[in-house]
């Protein structure tokens, strides 16, 4: 298998004790929000630590605020670098959005598409990665208003990238909720992406609440226009991990295996269609 056609699973809780028992084959690695584990203790700790000696985990967070107007919460960043220290974690990813309110909150708010608010994260993307000694990896989000646009959603991510000179988290379930709520061609924004940025993808089911309105749950099935779109990410950009995002309404695991075959089935087909073309 190539080191590349690789499919995680998002890690609750709830998992626990089923995992430490028995890790199916198909999972390949695991993420969690490190805001959520990170001051565990006791069983869960315990349980926890035994994953991510049989695992490669990543950490994906919810609270940066990366591009918040508020100074960043340097005591939190160095709280996330001693926690993948301790297991042994080298990426990390965050939103490319900020958290509204005082304190950390999981409302995840848009960024203005600005050249001002591009230098703003790039900025911030350097502390972060100071602290951490590790590359920040940024994630496409969905977003529902885009307050004082100066540029598109497209040029503003690809700006963040190239100026900050990291990696990106592809997520193409959010690509999909933003094509259909502002009226895009998700294809044509897929492939303006820059291919060696990618780090990884994510995919996800979505809440449908009119036909022009789509809200980004993580809380049902991949949708088959997505699926068609994973599939082309893979022909447009080659082959990259690829997690599986279920916040909520989680089913059983044979049910999230389902999905997570049909991602693994995705990837070998792209990659028998590239040895066959070589």
């Amino acid at each position: 298998m190539s080191e590349q056609a690789k499919v995680g699973l998002g890690l609750r809780r709830e998992m626990l004790d089923e995992f430490c028992d028995s890790i199916p084959e198909s999972i390949d690695f695991f993420e969690v929000a490190p805001e959520n584990w990170m001051t565990l203790g006791g069983k869960f700790g315990r349980q926890f630590k035994q994953l991510t000696e049989q695992k490669p985990f990543y950490c994906h967070g919810l609270s940066l605020s990366i591009g918040g107007p508020s100074p960043l919460d340097i005591q939190f960043v160095k709280d996330i670098k001693a926690f993948m220290d301790l297991h042994n974690i080298s990426i990390y990813s965050e939103h490319l959005s900020y958290c509204s309110g005082s304190g950390h909150m999981y409302d995840l708010m848009p960024i203005p598409f600005t050249q001002e608010a591009v230098m703003h994260v790039v900025k911030r993307v350097k502390q972060v990665e100071d602290i951490l000694e590790r590359p920040l990896i940024l994630e496409n989000v969905s977003f529902y208003a885009a307050p004082g646009a100066e540029m598109t959603e497209l040029e503003f991510v690809n700006a963040v990238l190239s100026e900050a000179d990291c990696k990106l988290l592809l997520d193409v379930n959010n690509i999909y909720v933003n094509s259909v709520n502002h009226h895009y061609d998700p294809c044509q924004f897929l492939r303006a992406m820059p291919t060696e940025r990618i780090a990884y993808l994510h995919i996800a089911g979505h809440y449908e609440e009119a036909k022009d309105l789509i809200v980004d749950t993580h809380g049902a099935d991949i949708v088959s226009p997505v699926w068609q779109l994973l599939q082309t990410c893979y022909e447009a950009h080659g082959v990259h991990p690829t997690l599986l995002e279920r916040d909520f309404n989680i089913p059983t695991t044979s049910v999230l295996l389902n999905e997570i075959d049909q991602i693994h089935d995705h990837q070998h087909a792209q990659s028998g269609l590239l040895s066959r073309s070589a």
